[in-house]
């Protein structure tokens, strides 16, 4: 869904630059909610306020809602089906492979210095080795960003991907 929303927002429309859109993407992440409804809800309030994010909350969750709400009327009566069954199983690989692959290259866009490749190789070593909940990566990840810019004065262009001092 991502690669979706970023082609769509990006590119297509250009409402949010490349940098703006990983940004966008680690904070709504952090938020409670579906990825891409709270990317709609960010993007309509941006585009048009308070009547934007509503519009947009109401486009991104109502198609979704009424085709499962159909979906599950239907399949209820295919529970035990074998084609069925084997379908489910061969998506989830496929599944898993996209979401590998976003985040792969969502990952090397998001390393643009050798503080935040620093970062991640240390974010990924408390996450399985210290077994540290996410939550708290992230709520660590704030502090070391503003103390990064802090003690270097440097901080990131949004419009450019060079560092400025």
């Amino acid at each position: 869904m991502i690669p979706v929303i970023q082609r769509e927002i990006v590119t297509n429309k250009q409402w949010v630059s490349e940098e703006e859109f990983l940004d966008l993407i680690a904070v709504t992440q952090s938020a409670p909610g579906p990825v891409a409804v709270n990317t709609a809800v960010f993007i309509g309030y941006k585009l048009q306020g308070l009547s934007g994010a509503t519009v947009a909350l109401l486009g991104s969750v109502l198609p979704s809602f009424l085709i499962i709400l159909t979906l599950a009327l239907f399949l209820s009566s295919l529970e035990n089906n074998l084609i069925l069954t084997r379908f489910l199983a061969g998506v989830r690989p496929a599944v898993a492979a996209l979401i590998l692959g976003v985040g792969l290259k969502m990952g090397f866009k998001a390393l643009r210095s050798p503080f935040a490749l620093l970062l991640s190789i240390l974010a990924f070593g408390l996450l399985f080795f210290a077994q540290l909940h996410p939550f708290l990566l992230i709520v660590l990840g704030a502090p070391a960003g503003i103390a990064y810019w802090w003690f270097t004065g440097k901080q990131t262009d949004p419009t450019d991907s060079k560092e400025v001092s």
